[in-house]
């Protein structure tokens, strides 16, 4: 049997991390040991990045629920606590959709809360 070489494999290894790091500057996108560093802390960099957004995302959306409820008379707390006694089961972003799009229907459930809460 003929003996099977690896350099076809590590070519196509080598490419593969070149290609991900196109765009980089300098060496960082010419030389394989240099890219593979750049994309490897890239890598997880944008792992942690997806993970921190949704983080924002749901501190935004508590941000605008408390706004929105303070111009009703009730803080976040108050609120979220009034509509969990109330058995009203809405997630934090589609209350947050509601403060901004949808003012007449966050009163409403801001009411239903604040009664609940008394």
């Amino acid at each position: 049997m003929a003996r099977i070489k690896g350099a076809l494999n590590a070519k196509k290894k080598h490419n593969r991390v070149l290609k991900l790091a196109k765009g980089y500057r300098g060496a960082r996108s010419k030389q394989y040991r240099i890219a593979k560093q750049s994309v490897m802390r890239a890598m997880a960099s944008a792992f942690a990045g997806r993970k921190q957004r949704k983080r924002d995302m749901r501190s935004l959306w508590i941000t605008r629920i408390n706004a929105a409820a303070r111009l009703n008379g009730l803080s976040y707390s108050r609120m979220m606590h009034g509509l969990k006694l109330a058995g009203i089961e809405i997630n934090r972003k589609m209350l947050a959709e509601m403060a901004v799009n949808d003012a007449e229907g966050f009163a409403r459930l801001a009411q239903i809360a604040k009664d609940q809460a008394a």
